[in-house]
């Protein structure tokens, strides 16, 4: 959980006891659980419209789909799958077999 361990909370929970005291530290863990709570609801409907508003043809869309990394990603993955034999090739020119020389056009150099 970003990078913290068990000795780190520990010591983030000691001085929090030490500084704000052992009776306003229920309460401020309280408020911060609300917050989080009031933000998880906030994606959730953010999400929600979204889908509401793109239509029926993005119905299982999720808000980590929007991360650019993620898209590059994807692409690059679906790139890498797809067989190179199913590729056409570009004017009937066929991949050179295991040994054998492309073709050298003296005119061309």
């Amino acid at each position: 959980m970003f990078g913290v361990g068990l000795t780190e909370l520990a010591v983030i929970a000691f001085v929090a006891v030490v500084v704000l005291g052992p009776d306003k530290l229920p309460d401020l863990a309280r408020q911060a659980g609300q917050m989080l709570r009031r933000l998880r609801e906030l994606a959730t409907s953010t999400r929600d419209e979204l889908r509401e508003e793109l239509g029926p043809e993005f119905a299982d869309l999720e808000l980590s789909d929007l991360d650019p990394r993620a898209i590059v990603r994807r692409h690059i993955m679906e790139a890498m799958e797809d067989p190179v034999e199913d590729k056409p090739t570009p004017r009937g020119l066929r991949p050179l077999r295991p040994g054998e020389l492309p073709p050298y056009d003296v005119d061309a150099t």
